[in-house]
């Protein structure tokens, strides 16, 4: 494995801000040719509430993933104060850096996913449904495609600003347009997904007390009406924030310990190796 940081500057055409990812690429799988294959890669994005970033969706989780054969990339977005769309831009803007440097890194430029958690969910759906549209790729200089995603992990994401939001998550993204109606409407996700959407794996708890299970519910019903692929899974139990649901994430906090919620790992890999590898 490899493993660097570096930092992610956004263009004068956008909001000033910065951001930093790490990369943790695997090892040169060769093809027998003496050349090597490309690997699918897994952007995540921890959550926190655009607050901050949770350690326990970040490094665990990019290490589970580099075990699936994927290279994985951890992206510490822009935090309140900084405002909408730079975390968006940034998260767009490593996607193309990726893409660019898919030689390079040995990756496949068709298999670029981005992961979220909570927050950071509605971060990496935010890319699913407006890689498409010029508020983001325009400034950055780019063209959709550049900084289109080709697939979805959404962990218990912040979908909606609508009636079962995260209030905290809104105001922290939108600061004093967060009551903007117009705004709110934007940003509710399920109201923005469409045929462009990339496929999506998706899981929520029942008993979410923070974002609850609609969210994902909401954006569900989109996908399914838009005919784009999707896997579901709603476990009975489980508190929000569970990450991979083990000892490994659970921060010594026997709450976020859940073994029924952690098949969702296995259930990722299965997807994945169905459509990515």
């Amino acid at each position: 494995m490899k493993l660097y940081s570096e930092t992610i500057k956004l263009p004068s055409s956008c909001l000033q801000a910065e951001a930093e990812y790490t990369a943790y690429l695997s090892e040169p799988l060769e093809d027998g040719k003496g050349g090597t294959l490309p690997r699918p890669a897994v952007i995540i994005c921890p959550g926190g509430g655009y607050e901050h970033w949770s350690k326990r969706e970040g490094e665990a989780v990019a290490l589970r993933f580099l075990s699936m054969g994927c290279h994985a990339f951890v992206l510490h977005y822009s935090l309140a104060p900084v405002r909408f769309p730079a975390a968006l831009q940034e998260l767009a803007l490593l996607v193309s850096k990726i893409r660019s440097r898919a030689v390079e890194w040995a990756v496949d430029p068709e298999r670029i996913l981005v992961s979220g958690f909570s927050a950071g969910g509605h971060l990496a759906g935010s890319l699913g449904v407006f890689w498409n549209h010029e508020l983001v790729y325009n400034p950055l200089g780019l063209k959709p495609g550049d900084i289109r995603p080709d697939g979805l992990i959404l962990c218990y994401p912040v979908i909606t600003a609508g009636k079962h939001c995260h209030r905290a998550s809104f105001e922290r993204l939108l600061g004093d347009r967060s009551e903007d109606p117009a705004m709110r409407e934007f940003l509710s996700l399920e109201k923005q997904a469409g045929p462009h959407t990339p496929r999506t794996f998706l899981w929520h708890t029942a008993t979410d007390g923070t974002v609850p299970v609609e969210n994902s519910l909401l954006f569900a019903s989109a996908l399914a009406r838009h005919q784009v692929g999707l896997e579901l899974h709603i476990y009975p139990e489980g508190c929000h924030g569970l990450s991979m649901a083990g000892r490994e994430t659970s921060g010594g906090l026997e709450k976020y310990i859940e073994p029924h919620c952690q098949s969702w790992v296995g259930l990722a890999e299965r997807w994945l190796e169905k459509y990515y590898f």
